[in-house]
């Protein structure tokens, strides 16, 4: 899991920063990028853990088959 940690984290920046820039055309304003990698760093944590449970779960059904 702590070798996914950092793919998952830049996974959630990149996410949010994009969400920051769709908001920008219903008014909101936009989300630094700085912004988006301070917020990507405890979200980052669910999402590691999602993927390796995902990732765990598509092993175990290859191996399976």
């Amino acid at each position: 899991m702590a070798l996914l940690w950092p793919f998952a984290t830049a996974a959630v920046a990149v996410n949010l920063f994009l969400l920051g820039l769709i908001g920008l055309s219903i008014g909101l304003p936009t989300m630094q990028p700085v912004t988006a990698l301070w917020l990507s760093l405890p979200l980052g944590l669910p999402a590691t853990w999602l993927s390796a449970r995902w990732v765990a779960s598509l092993i175990a059904e290859a191996e399976r088959d």
